[in-house]
């Protein structure tokens, strides 16, 4: 069975890095961490070690603005 949880909203860049700096907390934590996802919470157990992907975007369409964006993906193994 596979569960999806998400949540999208507008935050100032300060606002942003705070929301990553807490999932890195977690991470640097012990075994389990938790993830806040809107309003709700979702409880993960990562292995030591996990998978980071990064990838950026710049698009400049020929009509519109011009749009970046920063994908970030963290994936393990789940422990049993």
């Amino acid at each position: 069975m596979a569960d999806t949880t998400e949540a999208s909203q507008s935050l100032s860049r300060e606002e942003a890095a705070d929301e990553l700096e807490a999932l890195a907390n977690e991470l640097r934590g012990s075994e389990d961490i938790t993830v806040a996802v809107g309003n709700k919470s979702v409880a993960l157990t990562p292995r030591d070690t996990v998978d980071y992907d990064i990838e950026v975007s710049e698009r400049e369409p020929m009509l519109g603005d011009k749009r970046e964006s920063v994908s970030i993906d963290l994936h393990w193994k789940a422990e049993e």
